[in-house]
């Protein structure tokens, strides 16, 4: 299932990074293969709308000072109805402390989200700067956004739990 949900999110990236698929039509799969195979700094999240999949979130560098919000998807038939934010919320309660996420500039709807992602998280103490892409000196550097992720308190983990 995973790899099915993958495949549209690379296809869905492909309009704001250029990029083909392989002859196979299948695109790169790297940081599938690293949540996949169980690696220890990669933790992946599936997101369901009663028995469908509607999503997924890849957090990484989870042994590292500053987690990195990876990869995040959702079907189109879910987006902008609020679901995508509170499953991004959720993912990043169990990651607390320093968490960053690169997005394209050219995707409008990225830029909106992912801002209103650090403001709901952090309040207006978040940070956005360009970066060059590694590898890519031709590429259009990739905006990443740095925030603090709270820590958990008492009363949010007994509602959790409930």
């Amino acid at each position: 299932m995973l790899e099915r949900l993958w495949l549209m999110f690379r296809h869905d990236m492909s309009e704001f990074q250029g990029q083909l698929p392989r002859p196979d039509g299948s695109y790169r799969t790297e940081w599938l293969e690293k949540v996949l195979t169980g690696d220890p700094d990669w933790a992946g999240y599936l997101f369901y709308s009663g028995e469908s999949p509607v999503g997924f979130c890849f957090m990484r560098a989870l042994t590292q000072p500053v987690r990195v919000l990876n990869a995040f998807f959702m079907v189109r038939p879910v987006r902008r109805n609020g679901l995508g934010l509170r499953a991004v919320l959720e993912v990043l309660a169990h990651h607390p402390g320093p968490c960053e996420v690169a997005f394209q500039e050219n995707n409008p709807k990225a830029v909106r989200f992912w801002h209103r992602v650090a403001t709901e998280v952090s309040g207006d103490v978040w940070t956005s700067e360009r970066r060059p892409i590694a590898g890519k000196p031709d590429a259009t550097p990739d905006v990443w956004i740095s925030f603090r992720t709270p820590q958990p308190t008492a009363a949010h983990l007994r509602d959790a739990s409930s």
